[in-house]
C-alpha cells in the first residue's frame, strides 16, 4: 500500500524537476531572444542613422550635381547664343558685297532666317534645360536624375542644332557665291580673288616683315566682357568647351570644303588643308603665355589666307570661316586664362607685400613702445633719486636739484607723449603717410611714385625704395600724415588713372603728372602737407658734371674724394 503512495510521489517530483529544468531552459531562451532583440534593435538604430546619413550625403551630392549642371548648361548657352550670333554678323559681311546682285538677295535673306531660327531654337532650349535643372532641385532622386537627363539631352539638341545651322549657312553661302560667279560671271569672280589674293598678300608680308608692334592690343581687354567674379577654373571650363567645339566641326565636316567630286579625293584635300592650318594654329596657340593677343590672332588668320591660298591648287580646298572663328575663340579663352590666374597672382602679391609692410609697423610700434616704457623708467627712478637728495639738500643745493627735476619732468612728459602716440597708431589700423617721391635720374621728369606706409618712421620705407634696383636715391617732395591713409592713396591713383606710366601692372604705382596737380589735389581733399617742387637729384646731377669733365679734371676729381674706411 506504502509502495502504491510513493509511486504518484516519484513521477510528481521527476516530473516537477523536468519542469524546473524546462523553466530555466525557456528563461535562458528567453534571455537570449532578449538580446537576440536588443542587437537587432541597435543594429536596426545603427542601420537607420547610416541610411539617414547615405541619404544627406546623396542629397548634398545631388544639390551640389544640379548646380554644377546648371552652370555648365549656362556657359554652353551662352557660348551657343555667342557664337551664333558671330555667325550672324560674319555672315551679313560676307555677303554684303553680293547686295549688288538683286536675285541674291532670298539667299542672303535665307541664311540669316535660317541662323535666328537656329539661335532661337537654342535659346529655347537652353531655357528648356534651365527650367528642368530648377525643378530637379526640389524634386526626388527619380525624378533629379530624368530632369538632368533631359537637360543633357537638352544640351545635345542645342549642339546638333549648332552644328547643323552651322553646315546650312555655308551651304547656303557657298550656293549664293555660285550663283553669283553664273549671274555676274567674271566680274565677280575677280572681285573675290581680289579680296583673296589681298588677304594672301599682307599675309605673306607680314611673314617676310615680321609682325613688330602693329598688331599689339592691351592683353587685359580680352577680360573686359567677363563679369568680376569670373575666374580661371571657369575660364578653363569655356576653353574645354571652344576646342571640344572646334573638334566637333571637324568630326562634322563642318571645318573645310572642296570641289572635288570624288568623294575619297574631296575627304584627302579637306583633311590636307585642315592639317595644315592647325599646325600652325596649334603652334601659335603654344605662344599665348609669352605673345600679344593681337599679333596671335592675326598670325591664325594669316595661316587661314595662305592655306586656303595653297589649297587653290586642290579644286580649292578652303578652310571655312566659321572654324577659323572657333579656333580664334579657342585663343582668346587661352589668353583669358592666362590673364586670369596672372591677376589672381597679382593680387596675392600685393596681399603678401602689404602683409609684410604690416608686419614692420607693427614691429617699429612695439619697438617705440618699449623705448618709450624703458625711457620712462629710467626718468621716474631719476626724479625720485632728484627729490630724495633735494629734501637734505641746502639752499644754494636745492635750487640746482629743483632744475634738474624740471628737466626730467619735460624729458618724462615728452616720453609719455611718444609712447601714446606709438600705442595710438598701433590702435589705428588706416593711420599712416601718404609718400609722394621721385627719381629724376631713373624715370625723367615730372614722374611721381605715390604710395603709402604705416611705418612710425615713413622716411624707412623710402630708403627701402632706394636699393640696388635703382641707380640714384629717391627724392621726397610731399609725405602727408592722415588718418585714412589708404583711401587718400587709393583717390589719388583714381585721379590720375589715365596719367600712369605702366597701365597694365596697377602695383607699379608711377605717374606721369605734374606735381602741381598732386599738390592741388591733396588741397581740394583738406590736408596740411609742405610740398618740395624741385627735385634735388644730387647724385644724378653731379654725375652728369662728372661726365661733361674732362679726362683730366675726371682724374683730378678722384683723387679728391674722401677714400672711405673698410668695416
Amino acid at each position: 500500500m506504502n509502495a502504491l503512495h510513493l509511486v504518484p510521489a516519484g513521477v510528481f517530483l521527476v516530473l516537477f524537476v523536468v519542469m524546473l529544468i524546462r523553466a530555466g531552459w525557456l528563461k535562458r531562451q528567453i534571455q537570449k531572444r532578449d538580446g537576440e532583440l536588443a542587437d537587432a534593435r541597435k543594429h536596426a538604430e545603427d542601420t537607420q542613422l547610416q541610411c539617414e546619413e547615405t541619404a544627406s550625403k546623396l542629397r548634398t551630392e545631388g544639390a551640389t550635381l544640379v548646380a554644377k549642371q546648371i552652370a555648365e548648361v549656362d556657359r554652353e548657352g551662352e557660348r551657343v547664343r555667342a557664337h551664333l550670333e558671330s555667325e550672324v554678323h560674319r555672315l551679313r559681311a560676307e555677303l554684303e558685297p553680293l547686295r549688288r546682285f538683286a536675285s541674291l538677295r532670298s539667299d542672303e535673306s535665307q541664311a540669316r532666317s535660317l541662323l535666328e531660327q537656329a539661335t532661337e531654337e537654342a535659346r529655347a532650349l537652353r531655357a528648356q534645360s534651365q527650367l528642368l535643372l530648377e525643378r530637379a532641385k526640389t524634386s526626388s532622386e527619380e525624378q533629379r536624375s530624368e530632369a538632368l537627363a533631359k537637360a543633357r539631352d537638352a544640351r545635345e539638341r542645342a549642339e546638333a542644332t549648332l552644328a547643323q545651322a552651322t553646315r546650312e549657312a555655308g551651304r547656303i553661302v557657298t550656293e549664293a557665291h555660285q550663283r553669283a560667279e553664273s549671274i555676274a560671271g567674271d566680274a565677280y569672280t575677280a572681285l573675290r580673288e581680289k579680296d583673296h589674293l589681298e588677304d594672301a598678300v599682307k599675309a605673306i608680308r607680314n611673314v617676310i616683315d615680321g609682325y613688330g608692334d602693329r598688331y599689339i592690343v592691351p592683353t587685359r581687354s580680352v577680360l573686359d566682357g567677363l563679369a568680376a567674379d569670373f575666374g580661371h577654373t571657369e575660364a578653363g571650363q569655356a576653353l574645354r568647351n571652344a576646342r571640344e567645339h572646334s573638334k566637333r566641326m571637324v568630326e562634322n565636316n563642318a571645318a573645310a570644303t572642296c570641289d572635288y567630286a570624288e568623294r575619297e579625293r574631296r575627304t584627302t584635300a579637306i583633311r590636307f588643308v585642315i592639317d595644315a592650318f592647325n599646325g600652325r594654329v596649334d603652334a601659335v596657340l603654344s605662344r599665348e603665355k609669352t605673345d600679344n593677343l593681337g599679333t596671335l590672332e592675326q598670325e591664325i588668320r594669316d595661316a587661314f589666307n595662305l592655306g586656303n591660298l595653297n589649297g587653290a591648287a586642290f579644286r580649292n580646298a578652303q578652310i571655312l570661316p566659321a572654324y577659323l572663328d572657333s579656333r580664334l575663340n579657342e585663343l582668346r579663352w587661352a589668353v583669358s586664362v592666362r590673364e586670369l590666374r596672372e591677376r589672381d597672382r597679382e593680387e596675392q602679391r600685393r596681399l603678401q607685400e602689404q602683409i609684410r609692410e604690416e608686419e614692420k609697423a607693427r614691429r617699429d610700434y612695439e619697438r617705440a613702445i618699449k623705448e618709450a616704457e624703458k625711457e620712462e623708467r629710467t626718468l621716474r627712478e631719476a626724479l625720485e633719486i632728484a627729490r630724495q637728495e633735494v629734501a637734505g639738500a641746502s639752499t644754494e643745493a636745492r635750487a640746482k636739484f629743483e632744475r634738474e627735476i624740471a628737466m626730467l619732468n619735460q624729458r618724462l612728459a615728452e616720453a609719455e607723449a611718444k609712447g601714446q602716440r606709438a600705442k595710438s597708431m598701433a590702435e589705428q589700423t588706416r593711420a599712416g603717410n601718404v609718400y609722394i617721391i621721385s627719381n629724376v635720374g631713373s624715370f625723367g621728369e615730372n614722374v611721381f611714385k605715390i604710395g603709402m606706409t604705416r611705418r612710425l618712421n615713413p622716411i624707412d620705407r623710402i630708403w627701402e625704395l632706394s636699393d640696388a634696383s635703382v641707380p640714384f636715391d629717391f627724392d621726397i617732395h610731399a609725405m602727408i600724415k592722415c588718418d585714412n591713409a589708404p583711401t587718400l592713396e587709393r583717390r589719388l591713383h583714381e585721379k590720375f588713372e589715365d596719367l600712369r606710366v605702366n597701365r597694365v601692372n596697377p602695383r607699379k604705382e608711377f605717374f606721369n603728372v605734374p606735381l602741381e596737380r598732386v599738390r592741388d589735389l591733396v588741397k581740394e581733399e583738406g590736408l596740411e602737407a609742405v610740398f618740395t617742387m624741385a627735385a634735388a637729384a644730387h647724385e644724378y646731377r653731379e654725375s652728369l658734371a662728372i661726365a661733361r669733365m674732362t679726362p683730366e679734371e675726371r682724374s683730378k676729381y678722384h683723387l679728391e674724394e674722401p677714400v672711405g674706411v673698410a668695416d
